[in-house]
């Protein structure tokens, strides 16, 4: 803890006081805050894991098919049938707020008037080269939302991060600094009081000691 380099008067005692006030208010604000970015940050974490698995169990099928495709057909027949690609896709991204924390949603879907996923006929290639085009169309959608859901991990994890130094600071360093300042202020002004208090009773002293002898002299006066 370090004392503020502050004059020790009733006036900045008070402004500490609100100070610290405000500093307790907001570090109670932002603990409640980083508990509940941990708690988004976990589901979205094990979200994240139920996509990936989802994503790898369909690449995984998708490349053993492929390299089925690839052992029966010929190089140039399967460069052929692939050249084109008949369908496409869009993804719109916009973003929503999570804690204030903005994220990405991005939104996959099909454009109206392509093709199915097969950019070939069907007479010439293997049925192993279509299951690996149906499993990497069934990946497209789980990948995409793994991408969503990183990225989202990501940004809460800066965001817990700046909170949690901005907590730490709060409660290590700021509000044990208004404390022990206000404090010494306090000490600071109860001494002086205490001072004030002992030299009003000298002055009351030494002003009834004169009183006294003032009066004893008038008094020897008119007995003289």
């Amino acid at each position: 803890m370090t004392k503020l380099n502050v004059n020790p008067t009733r006036m900045e005692m008070t402004r500490l006081k609100r100070q610290l006030k405000t500093a307790t208010r907001g570090h109670k604000l932002l603990k409640d805050k980083l508990d509940e970015l941990m708690k988004q940050f976990l589901e979205i974490v094990r979200e994240n894991k139920r996509l990936r698995e989802q994503a790898e169990a369909a690449l995984e099928e998708a490349y053993r098919n492929f390299i089925i495709a690839r052992a029966v057909m010929s190089e140039s027949s399967l460069s052929e049938s692939l050249m084109i690609p008949q369908q496409a896709v869009s993804v719109k991204v916009t973003r929503r707020n999570i804690m204030s924390v903005n994220v990405p949603v991005f939104d996959f879907k099909k454009e109206e008037g392509s093709g199915d996923i097969y950019p070939y006929g069907m007479a010439f290639t293997s049925g192993e080269l279509d299951s690996a085009m149906n499993s990497f169309s069934d990946a497209m959608e789980p990948l995409l939302r793994l991408a969503e859901s990183e990225k989202t991990a990501q940004l809460l994890a800066q965001e817990i991060e700046r909170t949690r130094r901005r907590v730490n600071a709060l409660e290590n360093v700021m509000i044990p600094n208004y404390q022990e300042t206000i404090k010494f202020i306090a000490m600071k002004l109860e001494e002086n009081e205490r001072a004030g208090t002992t030299r009003m009773m000298k002055v009351k002293d030494m002003v009834l000691k004169k009183a006294i002898e003032e009066k004893r002299t008038r008094d020897e006066a008119a007995h003289a």
